[in-house]
């Protein structure tokens, strides 16, 4: 009976408050036993809901649009880049390009195919250029709507519950006025550069909720706007700009046209018809080096100093000075100093006397400290077959068991040292060559009465004549220089930018966003003065400003009479914290 009766006293409370697992079972009635585990009733893994085609690109949009994507985009635009300072580029030297391709070969042909010799112009670095700009732009502007609303908002409620905060302060206050003591907490915070609301609160008690620090953010959008305006003129240069090189000799000019530069590279937006029609004449070339004596490693250049006269189109003619980092400026166009060299005047005549080659010929500098320099004439004219002189300008010459050579970079003891070739020269294939360069190798060398081969050298004045009575004389010497002339129209702003960049960057780096609240509710026998603050980030000075504040306020009260002692928050307080909990908002 006692068992019977047992299990009548549980049955009803078990059908009154059946578990779980019970409804599940008596759910499943004939089905068979239930269980959680689909490996144990048979069914297969829930399939996650798809996300569609608009939930798969507000997806993408996203991770495309997050900070952290532009990082990482960052950081491989930088690496893409750096294949442009490795590999000789097209745009910029063509030439130097070519010649890494014939001595490279296959490997050579790979990296072409890459791109690796165009890269600022390649799809892979545009992909990333691209996907980086867009993903700014993305990220910013949601930013921007969120912080518009923040400079219009008013400073968040104070919390509750203050003790949590840092620099938690509490001060009893023995005959203080509330809205005394609140007044003067508003104004102390609102001189500090805090912005500032009074509630009213439960029990009596009043607040002030002070906030400063918004342009740190303010600073941190300016930093990405102006990263996306370098972006955006970086691009907008590289499509409208222009750069060309040129080299005049001493007494020269030059007139700016396309048909008038060495080399001339544009963007894809270039017009030709926006090119500044100035010219100019070189009147004069000034080099100093380190002579012997002198501080300095001997024959280091010490100074490049470029004469030259400018005129531009209702303007009178204007003489300035170019320098190494010191360019001309003119409407449209600025003019650097790149290089300089020797341009000897050399004259070569026929055995009838007639002129087959002359002028000042510009040498292409070896690279030594002495300027040794290449020098390649060729007289397509000579007759009976074409003439090709070829070999070295020293300014301070000498030939010695190292070969012809210069000692010092100035004019001290110019030389021509010479080889004369004959042969077809190439020049009637239509193919164009480099003025610079001949190949000798399908050339043959004059010689000399006994049919040696001759070395010729020249001081300016001299003339020397071969066995057939070609002539070849060193006439005079005078300077050139190369400069480089370039205009981009986005390059102001690109600077404006770049410091606006930096600007925000300080601001967002050095400017602390805090919160500062202050409660005042009534005491015993006056008020009881509560402080706390919140930062956003590392704020180190915080603590001891809010407890400033807390000193202030205290002593201000009745005249200057301080009243009990500021008790910070790991001290015991007299006075009971009555307010009700709650999290800051």
């Amino acid at each position: 009976m006692d068992e019977k009766s047992t299990s009548t006293d549980t049955a009803p409370g078990a059908e009154k408050n059946p578990s779980a697992g019970e409804r599940a079972s008596r759910t499943e009635g004939a089905a068979g036993s239930w269980s959680s585990k689909p490996e144990v009733d048979g069914r297969g893994p829930t399939k996650a809901p798809s996300l569609g085609l608009r939930g798969t690109l507000l997806f993408l949009w996203r991770q495309l649009t997050s900070m952290q994507t532009a990082l990482i985009l960052l950081m491989l635009l930088a690496i893409a880049a750096v294949p442009g300072s490795l590999y000789p580029q097209r745009s910029v030297n063509p030439g130097l390009t070519d010649t890494f391709l014939e001595e490279n070969g296959r490997w050579g042909e790979i990296l072409d195919a890459l791109g690796f010799f165009e890269v600022f112009s390649s799809p892979w670095f545009s992909a990333i250029y691209l996907l980086l700009f867009v993903s700014l732009i993305g990220c910013i502007v949601p930013r921007v709507g969120v912080h518009l609303r923040q400079l219009r908002a008013r400073p968040p409620r104070t919390p509750s519950r203050l003790t949590r905060f840092t620099g938690h302060t509490r001060v009893e206050l023995p005959g203080a006025e509330r809205d005394e003591l609140i007044e003067s907490a508003r104004r102390i915070l609102h001189r500090s550069r805090y912005r500032t609301e009074v509630r009213e609160e439960r029990g009596g008690a009043v607040s002030v909720s002070a906030e400063r620090g918004l342009l740190r953010e303010t600073g941190n959008l300016l930093f990405h706007i102006a990263l996306v305006a370098v972006l955006i003129c970086i691009a907008g240069g590289n499509l409208t700009n222009y750069r060309g090189q040129i080299t005049v000799i001493e007494g020269d000019g030059f007139s700016n046209s396309l048909t008038q530069y060495d080399s001339f590279s544009s963007g894809a937006w270039f017009d030709e018809t926006d090119m500044p029609d100035f010219r100019f004449t070189l009147a004069d070339f000034r080099a100093t080096y380190v002579q012997p004596g002198e501080s300095g490693k001997v024959g280091e250049p010490r100074s490049f100093e470029a004469d030259i006269q400018v005129t531009a189109p209702g303007e009178e003619q204007e003489s300035r000075t170019l320098q190494v980092n010191k360019p001309l400026h003119v409407k449209g166009a600025s003019m650097f100093l790149l290089g300089n060299g020797y341009a000897p005047e050399i004259t070569v005549r026929d055995s009838e006397g007639t002129v087959v080659a002359e002028g000042p010929l510009i040498t292409v500098p070896m690279g030594d400290t002495g300027y040794t320099s290449q020098v390649v004439l060729k007289a397509p004219d000579a007759r009976p077959e074409q003439l090709a002189v070829v070999g070295f300008f020293m300014p301070t010459g000498t030939i010695d068991d190292q070969g012809p050579r210069s000692l010092y970079p100035d004019a001290l003891d110019p030389q021509l040292a010479l080889t004369v070739y004959q042969g077809d020269l190439g020049l009637d294939s239509g193919i164009p060559s480099n003025a610079y360069e001949v190949d000798v190798s399908t050339l043959t060398q004059v010689g000399g009465e006994d049919g040696s081969p001759v070395l010729i050298r020249l001081y300016p004045g001299q003339e020397y004549t071969l066995a057939d009575g070609t002539t070849v004389s060193f006439d005079g010497l005078r300077r050139y220089a190369a400069f480089d002339i370039a205009h981009n129209p986005f390059e102001i702003w690109t600077l404006i930018s770049a410091l606006t960049a930096v600007a925000g960057l300080v601001l967002s780096l050095f400017i602390p966003r805090r919160r500062v609240w202050v409660r005042v509710r009534p005491g015993a026998d006056g008020a009881v003065l509560e402080v706390a603050g919140l930062a956003r980030s590392d704020d180190p000075a915080l603590e001891g400003d809010v407890r400033s504040l807390a000193t202030t306020l205290s002593q201000a009260q009745d005249g200057g009479r301080a009243g009990t002692a500021a008790i910070p928050e790991d001290r015991p307080s007299r006075a009971t914290d009555d307010s009700p909990e709650g999290s800051a908002q």
